[in-house]
């Protein structure tokens, strides 16, 4: 069995990032992919997805958005050729289509089996990603059968849907993208909100990621929160990345005809029980997104800095009544329920005991209690950003410089 300093799982941008890091630091390694390059973008994107940073933030350690349109929003296509491309020009050393099988501990190095063959490393970094298998809560076992069923990994276009409506749980990003959609194209949809984190497009003339950007929240450091565990199970930022940079909230849908009803609490049949949260989650949503606009507010003031005039406060939850205890998707014509609901992560071939009662791996900053066995990608990693493409590289050097140091026994803070 060959020796390498350094396995790599995952081409996805924190195995690249990792993957550049490493050749910058002259590290030998090889990084391991079950598909292409970027191949959870190729294989799990629907027909309109695109991302939800403006390009001037696709940043990527050696790399970044060269091109004529720094405002706009990559398309899925778009990504997966950066993506491509830096692979090219970092000579990133990629092994495609090879699944992993095994990882084991032996003695102080680590054995990796795939289905071509193994390698023996001093380190492993696990870069498969935050967003790995959708998180499809349990009520969906109780749904009729004649009910189709599918998660946002599933789904590409409105067309492939029954003809009836659409039951869409989870109004985070890809909730109200969807719903969005779909209801567009003729179906009606319902939308059962859950909490999310409401947010414009733009602020006073500037993108909202600018102003988040430049207050340092995206940098905000896992130690500098009061729970990191609280800050890592928030809901994805509530934005839409389009040409003519439009805000997508619960109120705009409920303005384009979506229906509006509380938290899926469980289902039977064709029966679905609903909570009676509708207002306090979009009350919260429209609370904090007040905080925040506040806070670009007062730096503006603070900085003296040219901006548009703020625009008036509109509320969401005012679009929240008469909210059901119940649905009956038969006598609704509901045909579909999708379930935007987040992704879970699964690790079957990992068999160095580095996880969690929820299956989750155990880490801090990156570094897992197993020396030489790093994660990278993660929500939350060492900051606010560590899953954007524009966070991971941060990341990827403090790994990068702990592997490259681990000869002298030192581990990198």
């Amino acid at each position: 069995m060959p020796h390498i300093t350094t396995v790599v799982i995952g081409a996805g941008q924190a195995g690249l990032a990792m993957s550049y890091c490493l050749s910058e630091l002259l590290v030998d390694h090889v990084v391991i992919e079950r598909g292409k390059v970027a191949q959870r973008w190729r294989s799990q994107s629907w027909d309109s997805l695109t991302l939800l940073t403006p390009n001037w933030m696709t940043r990527l350690p050696g790399f970044h958005y060269d091109g004529d349109d720094p405002d706009g929003f990559m398309s899925a296509t778009d990504l997966i050729g950066f993506f491509d491309r830096y692979a090219a020009l970092s000579r990133a050393p990629i092994i495609g289509d090879t699944s992993v099988i095994r990882v084991v501990r032996t003695g102080e190095r680590f054995r990796v089996i795939t289905d071509r063959g193994g390698w023996s490393a001093d380190s492993v970094v696990i870069a498969t990603g935050y967003c790995d298998l959708p998180a499809v809560p349990a009520p969906s076992l109780g749904l009729s059968t004649s009910i189709a069923q599918l998660a946002p990994s599933n789904y590409r276009r409105p067309a492939q849907l029954p003809a009836g409506g659409v039951l869409i749980v989870g109004a985070s990003a890809t909730g109200v993208q969807l719903a969005d959609e779909i209801q567009q194209s003729g179906r009606q949809v319902t939308l059962a909100v859950g909490r999310h984190l409401r947010l414009p497009r733009t602020y006073r003339g500037r993108d909202i990621l600018w102003w988040l950007d430049r207050l340092g929240v995206l940098d905000t450091s896992a130690d500098a929160v009061h729970s990191i565990d609280v800050s890592r199970q928030q809901p994805s930022l509530q934005l839409v990345g389009r040409a003519d940079r439009s805000s997508l909230d619960v109120g705009i849908l409920h303005a384009h005809g979506v229906r509006l009803v509380g938290r899926v609490r469980d289902m039977s049949g064709y029966q679905v029980r609903l909570a009676d949260d509708l207002i306090a989650s979009t009350a919260a949503a429209d609370i904090k997104m007040a905080e925040i606009l506040s806070r670009i507010d007062r730096h503006i003031a603070a900085n003296e800095l040219a901006a548009d005039d703020p625009e008036p406060f509109r509320s969401t939850w005012s679009h929240t009544e008469n909210s059901p205890e119940r649905l009956d998707l038969k006598s609704e014509g509901i045909e579909t329920v999708i379930w935007a609901t987040g992704c879970r992560r699964a690790y079957p071939w990992l068999q160095i005991p580095v996880l969690d009662r929820r299956g989750e791996i155990v880490h801090n900053g990156g570094f897992t209690p197993a020396f030489g066995l790093y994660v990278l990608g993660m929500n939350f990693q060492r900051r606010r950003n560590s899953s954007f493409i524009d966070g991971v590289g941060a990341d990827a050097w403090k790994i990068a410089e702990q592997i490259a140091s681990s000869a002298a026994g030192v581990r990198v803070a």
